[in-house]
């Protein structure tokens, strides 16, 4: 499977658009990337960029835009609210997906070693890369920002892993480093003063505040037996925090790195900056997320406040990751898009799915023209895709049904089965044409010579063994919704006890209709064990989905 790295390097310029499209467009020549997100800010005069690649192509990408950035950024004219040091302030490496943290440190000192040696910038390796302690917090590195380097890079202690120790006063340093996924986030106050923003940060970040005797502000610091400051830790670990104001929006923020999601959810940071923001008498008007952001921290977030509402949370996921973005005022400042902002979107934009993105009329009208595809056996995923979703709307009202307060948690649980196997039938529409579309692909290779005709005769069956595969998992999943749907004819709210019917009736013609393909795509098999043991699949599948269709519509006759 193929190894993906993010890439998320932070370039000191948000304000002249002609800049970053330099940049970006740098990113953008190299083959096995794709640029997801380009997030500018004027008042922290920075922009971060997000792409995903291949290892060796994010390198490449990396270096280039690290190059362009040298060339077009003076850091003698920079000016901006966040701490920086340099042209390419930070550029790190995330592994996401079939590819370790430590493989990811190798990369990020292949692209630490070619930057420093070609582009003559100083290179800091921080976090999971970093060759010294001091330099695995980015803060201990970047600590007196670009004006303060200079004079550190002097000192005997403060040498760049890669490059020169001379400093570069156009780009400035570089921090490059392999990391767990981060988010920036930023909280938005109903206040101008950085002061009271700071207060807030200092109460959530891990980091807290120095310790003082009597007033927190004026009095003495306290020291520990060598003199060192004692800090009062904030409520949440890992989590990194300053108080700013931005004169774009004109109000203060609490400005965050979230450095283990794990740890410290989104949500629950939101609600601790809530809680001390009300203390101080200030509130949470909305907050901001910089770059992109994974789709489980959305659905995460949109879960716990549904359940804080005590409402239900087995509805799509639209509806979740609306309730977050309203909850937590993502889009206060700016739209928030989730397409645009969450990771799996964004890398799902390229995947083709024509059925599942058309209209209702489209869909029919495209089942009933003269091609062979859609088929059966997508409109029995369709079909099994309807019935789930008719038992998870009977959950969904029986868990806010008046009198039924105390029975919403379990109705949510069976909300939350239904919109699984929905999201899995869903797939497998599009999924069985394309199926039947490799069968044909198959049929069309050539056949002039022997070796020919034996690979197409090779290629034919594995795509028919395919193409019975697809609607076997079509009978089985949507068997798997009868029990679901059994319980809301059973337990569920009585007015809609005949949609639950319904359900069944769709769930058992799913399976029967994917039965008939799952048939006579192995009449065109050679391979008889195989065949002999998929049918006997196929036939209990059937006949366990004849057995619950009788027993819930029973039911559901009794009720009437």
């Amino acid at each position: 499977m193929k190894q993906l790295i993010e890439c998320v390097p932070n370039f000191s310029e948000g304000r002249d658009m002609s800049i970053i499209k330099q940049i970006t467009d740098q990113i953008e020549t190299v083959e096995g990337v794709k640029l997801l997100d380009v997030d500018p800010g004027k008042a922290t005069n920075r922009t971060v960029v997000t792409f995903v690649g291949t290892p060796e192509a994010v390198v490449d990408a990396a270096y280039l835009a690290i190059q362009k950035a040298s060339e077009l950024i003076d850091m003698s004219k920079h000016q901006g609210e966040h701490p920086r040091m340099g042209a390419t302030d930070v550029c790190p490496f995330i592994p996401i997906a079939n590819i370790t943290m430590e493989e990811c440190v190798q990369y990020t000192q292949r692209l630490a070693k070619r930057v420093g040696e070609n582009l003559n910038i100083p290179i800091f390796l921080y976090e999971s890369s970093a060759s010294d302690s001091r330099w695995k917090n980015l803060a201990n590195v970047r600590a007196g920002e670009y004006e303060k380097m200079e004079s550190k890079l002097k000192q005997n202690d403060f040498n760049p892993d890669y490059g020169p120790s001379v400093f570069n006063p156009t780009a400035g340093v570089t921090a490059i480093g392999a990391r767990d996924f981060l988010i920036a986030y930023n909280i938005n106050l109903n206040t101008t003063s950085t002061r009271r923003a700071n207060s807030i940060a200092f109460d959530v970040r891990e980091a807290g505040r120095v310790k003082r005797e009597g007033d927190p502000i004026t009095g003495k610091i306290v020291t520990d037996e060598k003199g060192e400051p004692l800090r009062e830790p904030g409520a949440c670990k890992s989590v990194k925090g300053i108080g700013w104001f931005i004169e774009e929006y004109g109000i203060a923020q609490v400005s965050m790195n979230l450095t283990d999601i794990n740890v410290s959810p989104l949500h629950e940071v939101f609600d601790a900056c809530c809680k001390s923001a009300n203390q101080r008498g200030l509130r949470v008007t909305g907050s901001e997320l910089v770059g992109l952001v994974p789709l489980n921290v959305m659905l995460d977030a949109g879960k716990y406040f549904l359940q804080k509402q005590q409402r239900s949370t087995g509805i799509s996921e639209a509806e979740i990751i609306k309730i977050a973005v309203k909850t937590m005022g993502l889009d206060e400042l700016t739209p928030f898009d989730p397409q645009k902002k969450i990771i799996e979107y964004l890398l799902q934009a390229d995947v083709k799915t024509p059925l599942l993105d058309m209209t209702l009329p489209a869909f029919a009208n495209e089942t009933a023209s003269e091609s062979p595809a859609p088929g059966g056996g997508s409109i029995s995923a369709y079909v099994g895709a309807l019935g789930v979703s008719l038992g998870t709307m009977v959950a969904n009202l029986s868990a806010h049904k008046r009198g039924w307060d105390s029975r919403w948690e379990s109705f949510s649980v069976y909300a939350g089965q239904g919109q699984g196997i929905k999201r899995k039938l869903l797939a497998l529409v599009d999924e069985d044409t394309n199926s039947f579309n490799g069968i044909m692909e198959a049929f069309r290779l050539p056949k002039s010579t022997e070796q020919e005709k034996s690979l197409r005769t090779e290629a034919i069956q594995a795509a028919t063994k395919y193409a019975v595969e697809v609607p076997l998992l079509v009978m089985k999943t949507a068997l798997g919704s009868m029990q679901m749907i059994r319980s809301m004819a059973e337990i569920g709210n009585p007015n809609s006890i005949t949609d639950a019917g319904v359900g069944a009736l769709c769930a058992r013609t799913a399976v029967h209709g994917a039965f008939l393909n799952v048939k006579i795509n192995l009449a065109g098999l050679k391979d008889k064990e195989y065949v002999q043991q998929k049918l006997k699949e196929a036939d209990a599948v059937l006949e366990q989905a004849k057995q619950q269709e009788l027993e819930i519509l029973q039911i559901v006759e009794d009720k009437i």
